[in-house]
């Protein structure tokens, strides 16, 4: 396995993430459950970056789930989305967020974009002719 969750949002930097679309602005609240304790990280969205900070504020939305859950979608064995319709975590607030998760956690290993799968394929043809 790889990465915690905790480990991947301590490493996150606020860098631009251009796969974020650019009008997006919101904060989100991850509350981890292990073992009888909660742990909050707070992530803040605004101009293709995130920031992540420790706080029990109020979010845009909150999502709430064992850490077990987190760490899988943090790997990328597990969609946000197939975890809210099986009840692995709850979700209140604005539920657009929830599909940002997708794409701040990292991706499935050796997955790449779509774009750059199709830039492949153009260069490829190009080479040939």
């Amino acid at each position: 396995m790889g990465a915690t969750a905790e480990q991947y949002l301590q490493q996150l930097d606020a860098d631009r993430r251009p796969d974020l679309p650019e009008t997006t602005v919101g904060t989100l609240r991850l509350d981890v459950r292990d073992d009888g304790s909660t742990d909050h990280w707070y992530l803040t969205i605004r101009d293709q970056q995130v920031q992540v900070a420790r706080s029990t504020e109020d979010a845009d939305l909150v999502v709430g789930a064992d850490r077990s859950v987190f760490d899988q979608m943090a790997n990328g064995e597990l969609h946000p989305g197939a975890a809210m319709l099986r009840n692995e975590l709850t979700v209140q607030g604005n539920m657009r967020l929830l599909m940002l998760l997708r794409r701040i956690f990292a991706g499935p290993t050796g997955a790449r974009h779509p774009r750059e799968l199709g830039q492949r394929a153009v260069d490829a043809r190009e080479e040939r002719s």
